[in-house]
């Protein structure tokens, strides 16, 4: 049996302090393990951080859905919660109104992981920059450097996979003061008067748009001048889940109004009577309720086109703009063919890999990917044996997708890997899937589906709770 002494001298690195290797840290750390996290900001920061908070929120504060019955990202989060996720426990001691979703506050969510991390024992947080390769002997690794990994890193990791990198774009959302929107243009609501965890049903500030309005909007989003790319940047390709919302206007002109500017669900009690053709919502994006982002309007748009062209927007013709939109590159692994099933490098099994660099897409599902590499790393560390959680779980089906459980191949080869957000398409089907409800009648449409997704993920918390008590079970000698 290895002693406690020994466990603190095997010090696991863990380089990047965002959602994934911040969460990382913590897990390694509860398990009676000295881990080190390297963090290079803000000796060397980034084209989107603007702080050198650990787990700064950069794209948005939205964690989105916290329904854990019938959404997959809610069900993500009640399994990290039960496994005592740092993020998660910063995320709840944070939320700000949003409807059915979670949001935070996004300095009050960072100084909570930050914290808890400074504070923890068994962690030292280094300020520094990795630049090459970890040294050999640093031999339990977890590299969770995210989509904006310095070049020098990610040359290296290139030179060692022998793989080229893919890569893609994500845009940030501009943010407005609150007391800069006219109310009396727009209004409080939540889409088809949905309750949030919070309690409320009017979280979201919205603005309505006529059709000649709409019209108009679109024009503009269309002639207006965008960032240029460098020339490394040219051939990148987008991720459909955060696509610059120009990007989505040149797929068609009704691509917005069916998307992040749908008008369904919402009554302008300013003019009951009339439908807008188009909405614009904002969300709230800190505690003290001071800044509203605008739902969807991620950008590549030059700064003084964003605001002549936002303010045209009914109920932001004088908005005041905290943050403009940007555009950062991501980068990410070829995980099905280079990592193993606990997201170790084949060709150099001392280095595990975490958060976004994995292809997995999403705050929760970044930190849940931290998550699983810091309980393997603390496992390897401590000469324990730990599976991989059930592919019936969010965190499993998640895993499954990375390493190369939901590959598809088209003329006999692989199809490329993309980033995923964690979805019930992912999960195995249920053994026998619900046709009726309580009442004895026959499920159909919303209801089964419904029905089928409440399924999914009573199974999933189910397995975990098993999961979860058997790796604390006593080893049997």
């Amino acid at each position: 049996m290895t002693s406690a002494t020994n466990l603190r001298d095997k010090s696991i690195h863990v380089i990047g302090a965002g959602l994934a290797g911040s969460e990382a840290a913590w897990q390694i750390a509860n398990r009676g393990v000295r881990v080190v996290l390297h963090e290079m900001r803000p000796s060397r920061t980034t084209e989107a951080h603007v702080t050198d908070s650990c787990a700064e929120l950069v794209c948005s504060n939205s964690f989105r859905s916290d329904d854990a019955t019938t959404n997959a990202v809610g069900l993500l989060h009640e399994e990290m919660r039960r496994l005592d996720s740092l993020i998660m426990r910063a995320a709840d001691a944070n939320k700000v109104p949003a409807g059915g979703a979670l949001a935070v506050d996004r300095h009050g969510f960072s100084n909570a992981v930050q914290t808890a991390l400074e504070r923890h024992p068994l962690i030292e947080l280094r300020r520094e920059e990795v630049t090459g390769l970890p040294p050999a002997d640093w031999q339990n690794v977890i590299i969770a450097t995210g989509p904006l990994t310095s070049a020098a890193l990610a040359n290296e990791i290139r030179k060692l996979t022998g793989q080229d990198s893919l890569a893609f774009f994500d845009a940030i959302a501009p943010i407005a003061y609150r007391d800069t929107i006219d109310m009396n243009v727009a209004w409080f609501q939540s889409r088809y008067d949905k309750v949030g965890p919070g309690g409320g049903d009017a979280d979201y500030i919205n603005c309505p748009m006529t059709r000649e309005q709409y019209e108009t909007f679109v024009d503009a989003l269309l002639a207006g001048e965008k960032t240029s790319f460098r020339e490394w940047e040219t051939n990148t390709p987008y991720f459909d889940g955060c696509l610059p919302i120009e990007v989505m206007a040149e797929r068609g002109r009704e691509t917005l109004r069916h998307g992040p500017m749908k008008p369904f669900g919402l009554t302008n009690p300013h003019n009951p009577t009339v439908k807008a053709y188009a909405i614009v919502q904002l969300r709230q994006d800190n505690k003290l309720g001071t800044l509203y982002n605008m739902v969807g309007f991620q950008t590549k748009l030059k700064h003084a086109e964003q605001v002549h062209i936002f303010r045209s927007i009914p109920g932001l013709a004088n908005a005041e703009f905290a943050r403009l939109g940007g555009l950062h590159r991501n980068t990410f692994l070829n995980s099905p063919v280079l990592l193993d099933s606990q997201l170790r490098l084949h060709s150099e099994p001392r280095l595990r890999f975490a958060g976004q660099m994995t292809g997995c897409e999403g705050y929760v599902e970044s930190a849940s990917v931290g998550l699983m590499a810091g309980l393997f790393a603390a496992a390897d560390a401590t000469d324990a044996q730990v599976m991989g959680p059930p592919p019936s779980t969010a965190l499993g089906s998640l895993l499954g997708h990375i390493t190369g459980g939901h590959i598809e191949t088209i003329d006999n080869g692989p199809r490329s890997f993309q980033p995923m957000n964690i979805n019930f398409g992912l999960f195995p089907p249920l053994a026998s899937a619900p046709t009726k409800g309580s009442d004895g009648k026959r499920l159909r449409g919303t209801e089964k589906s419904i029905a089928r997704k409440q399924g999914l993920s009573a199974r999933a918390l189910r397995d975990l709770d098993h999961w979860i008590a058997d790796m604390r079970a006593p080893a049997v000698a």
